[in-house]
C-alpha cells in the first residue's frame, strides 16, 4: 500500500492531508494481486453522487475505425496515465479523498475512478487535438 500512495505523491497525483485540513468524504482503498503485480483499488461510487455527471460524447470505437480506414496515414500516441493529467478544481479536492493505514490523502489530478474522467479526458483530447475524421 506504502508503495502505491508514495508513487501518486511522487507523480503529483496526490498529496497528504495535513493535521488541520477538513475531511469530509473520504474513500477506503484496498490493494489488489494479480498475476504478481498489485494495483490500489479506489471506490469512489459514495463521491459520485455528489457529482453532476457530465455527459460530453465518446466515440463508439467501430464508428471511429470506420472512419479512419479512408485515411491515407493513421498514427498512434499512448498518453500514459492520462487522466492523471488533469487538475482538479478546489471544490472537487475535497471529495476525492482516500484513507489508509497510513494517513489521508487527496488527490489532486483526476483518477479514473469517478464517473465524468472518461468525459473530461475526451473533451481534453478533442481540444488538444481537434480532427474531424469525416473529412478523411
Amino acid at each position: 500500500m506504502k508503495k502505491h500512495i508514495e508513487e501518486l505523491i511522487q507523480l503529483g497525483v496526490s498529496r497528504n492531508l495535513g493535521h488541520n485540513e477538513e475531511v469530509e468524504v473520504t474513500t477506503p482503498v484496498i490493494i489488489f494481486w494479480k498475476s504478481y503485480k498489485s494495483r490500489i483499488l479506489r471506490d469512489f461510487r459514495a463521491r459520485n453522487t455528489y457529482t453532476v455527471p457530465d455527459r460530453y460524447p465518446i466515440p463508439r470505437i467501430q464508428e471511429a475505425l470506420t472512419q479512419s480506414s479512408k485515411a491515407k496515414h493513421i498514427n498512434s500516441m499512448d498518453a500514459l496515465k492520462g487522466f492523471d493529467q488533469n487538475f482538479l478544481i478546489p471544490k472537487a479536492k475535497k471529495l476525492l479523498r482516500i484513507i489508509t493505514n497510513h494517513g489521508s490523502y487527496k488527490y489532486l489530478r483526476i483518477s479514473f475512478e469517478i464517473e465524468s474522467a472518461p468525459s473530461h479526458y475526451e473533451r481534453m483530447m478533442n481540444t488538444i487535438f481537434p480532427i474531424d475524421l469525416s473529412e478523411g
